[in-house]
């Protein structure tokens, strides 16, 4: 299949939906039978995932009041958003920056239509029903064009989604055609050397969310997810595990989180 014929997922709650498995690892509500019991299921391997989905939601912030703070981006792309919880992207930005702008990106119908009702009213958002598989899709629909100037700045966010795909190079690529010298990409990205228990419980895990809406495309090494970064250059502390990105309290080095987080810089 092309990447300009990937299509939208239908409306279906019997197929668990990976943003709505996150959603219930972060102890919220908007989720479904099916995806709690894929969750559990997710949960009875690796029962560690609640503390990644937590600390992979706390990198995101410390990223984004990076981005919005000290680095002075004002428009974000968010893609595979999933569903709002606590410390969005447009709250953590707007709190540093009223006016900043924030596009979320999902493929998940049912997703973007419980995105679009919490959201309702926000100032300077939009939810964009797209697959990242279709990076052209997203930087050129509409509704992101209204809201993110090309010319200017912009943070490209890929959090805990590129390792379901296979064509991750591809897809950031795009992004960094789209994105201003000065632009940033921050991203998490599952790694094997990050998993407790190694390969059997990847494995395991990978069995239940190839049964998802977002079947897992692979876990890449250190050195290929360093490759996504081609054309930026790395903020401080560099590529590390999730934990360890510019934490909030002293995180344990030899703490194994699933996760690698990076941020970088989009070079002239």
């Amino acid at each position: 299949m092309t990447a300009e014929a990937w299509p939208l997922r239908a409306h279906d709650v019997s197929t668990p939906s990976t943003a709505r498995m996150y959603d219930y690892y972060l102890g919220g509500k908007d989720n479904y039978a099916s995806d709690r019991e894929a969750a559990e299921q997710v949960l009875a391997s690796a029962p560690e995932i609640r503390r990644v989905a937590t600390e992979n939601r706390a990198f995101l912030g410390r990223a984004v009041q990076f981005l919005a703070g000290p680095a002075g981006i004002r428009q974000f792309i968010d893609v595979g958003a999933g569903l709002p919880t606590r410390g969005n992207v447009h709250e953590v930005a707007q709190q540093a920056c009223p006016e900043a702008r924030i596009a979320y990106v999902d493929h998940d119908r049912v997703v973007c239509a419980h995105a679009r009702a919490l959201l309702s009213g926000t100032a300077n958002v939009q939810v964009i029903e797209a697959d990242m598989h279709d990076p052209r899709s997203i930087l050129n629909h509409q509704g992101l064009r209204t809201l993110i100037d090309p010319d200017q700045p912009v943070a490209a966010l890929f959090i805990s989604v590129l390792h379901f795909t296979s064509d991750a190079s591809r897809i950031v690529t795009e992004f960094r055609r789209f994105m201003a010298p000065g632009s940033y990409l921050a991203l998490s990205h599952g790694v094997p050397e990050e998993v407790p228990g190694g390969s059997q419980s990847a494995a395991k895990v990978k069995e239940v969310y190839d049964r998802s809406t977002s079947p897992t495309g692979s876990f890449r090494t250190r050195e290929e997810i360093l490759g996504l970064f081609e054309g930026f250059d790395l903020a401080e502390p560099g590529l590390v595990p999730v934990p360890a990105w510019r934490p909030d309290h002293p995180a344990d080095p030899d703490e194994r989180v699933w996760l690698l987080a990076g941020v970088g810089r989009r070079t002239a």
